[in-house]
């Protein structure tokens, strides 16, 4: 409508001027219902044609859509592990906080795992304290060891000395059966200083081992109880969280419940233009929403992003060859739009559906001094008419309550 207004003004108008008051021909005379289209043909002609023009130029570089909602991720509730309910913490709509406790489950099996591996840790420390008692043991037999050896290898030296001389007192079988006291207290030796090796060993290397091994034993237990009390983990609300003390939970049947993120919908807005956009829409673009859930209000945004694939072209290898007869009907060019200003979005309710405007915008172009006088004026027009569809969004955000409450009655 208001493309025809501004077309007939500059056609339309000028003809019937010029037909009036030049000619002279007379509104109901020459000029009656019957004759405006001989009379106004060219008039008409044009305004038609400019009509289409503009509105064709308006839609095409400054595109609009329907397909605009403030996209969210929810965070399903869900336990690690299968287990009753043995307290709930939270109520459905409650605010949390990251790290705050949601519900716990029945901890009674793991408990005794864990207390078991405590146990285990405990055993290996008495047994390395054991082994110290031993060490200090095994020190005082290799001492006693030697001083036995020494006693046993003086006596052979002088028995060996008195044999020597002849002197009739010591026997060869004296000397013999020395010897081989001499050399058994050798192997008691040997065997008192491997007895040590053996316990150092123990101490230095298989002891810290098991007492490691415990310790993660330990830990793992300690984790396995961890599992059973469900945290959130990010800030948000909430939802649809029915838990009672008793209930089993099972995280491959359903979630507990749902989280929403306090930040949800406020980053951007995912809008779909049509495909016949895509050689218009640019990051950087200026960009207005009007949403249903903040009525007379023009939100101002930026595109971010433009996805460079259509969803509805996807396809997933099947058992069946893909008959495009049988596709989907032609998908949309995916945007992010954010917020020019922060905190422009953080009253908008996530999942609002919303109406979107993009402009196109020369300024670059137009200020580099690179254009020709008819690009220059071109780019102007492209710029300039984007105001038409400026008024005609804020037109709709004052109709869209009155259509809602009024004309659709709801």
């Amino acid at each position: 409508m208001f493309e025809l207004l501004l077309c007939s003004s500059l056609t339309i108008l000028p003809d019937f001027l010029f037909r009036r008051y030049v000619q002279g021909k007379r509104i109901g005379y020459e000029i009656n219902f019957f004759s405006v289209w001989y009379e106004l043909r060219w008039g008409i002609t044009l305004c038609l044609i400019l009509t289409i023009s503009l509105i064709t130029l308006i839609f095409y570089f400054h595109p609009s859509t329907r397909n605009a909602v403030s996209l969210y991720r929810t965070i399903p509730i869900l336990a690690e592990g299968i287990g009753r309910v043995t307290e709930v913490k939270v109520t459905m709509g409650q605010e949390v906080k990251a790290g705050d406790e949601l519900f716990k489950m029945d901890s009674r099996e793991q408990d005794a795992a864990l207390e078991t591996a405590r146990k285990r840790v405990a055993e290996v420390d008495a047994t390395i304290q054991v082994k110290q008692t031993e060490l200090a043991s095994a020190d005082g037999k290799i001492q006693e060891a030697r001083s036995s050896l020494q006693q046993a290898i003086d006596e052979l030296e002088t028995k060996t000395e008195l044999f020597n001389r002849d002197s009739g007192t010591v026997s060869r079988r004296d000397i013999e059966r020395l010897q081989n006291v001499v050399e058994g207290r050798e192997g008691g030796l040997s065997a008192a200083i491997a007895n040590k090796q053996n316990i150092e060993v123990n101490l230095s290397t298989l002891l810290p081992a098991q007492k490691q091994s415990a310790e993660a034993s330990l830990q793992q237990a300690q984790v396995e109880i961890d599992k059973l009390t469900v945290y959130a983990g990010v800030d948000g609300k909430v939802e649809q969280f029915a838990l009672k003390v008793g209930d089993i939970v099972n995280p491959l049947s359903r979630a507990a419940g749902i989280l929403v993120p306090a930040t949800s919908g406020q980053r951007g807005v995912l809008a779909g233009f049509g495909q016949i956009e895509a050689q218009v829409m640019r990051r950087g673009m200026p960009a207005e929403l009007a949403c249903s859930a903040r009525p007379f209000e023009i939100i101002p945004m930026v595109v971010t992003d433009v996805q460079n694939v259509i969803a509805t072209g996807q396809v997933r290898p099947t058992d069946t060859l893909v008959d495009l007869s049988q596709s989907l009907p032609p998908g949309t060019i995916t945007t992010v739009l954010e917020p020019l200003f922060e905190g422009s979005l953080e009253t908008l309710p996530p999942g609002s559906n919303c109406i979107a405007n993009a402009y196109t915008n020369n300024h670059e172009k137009l200020a580099s001094g690179e254009l020709t006088t008819m690009q220059a004026v071109g780019y102007h027009v492209i710029d300039g008419v984007g105001l038409v569809h400026a008024m005609l969004l804020r037109i709709q955000a004052i109709m869209m309550p009155i259509q809602t409450l009024v004309l659709k009655g709801h």
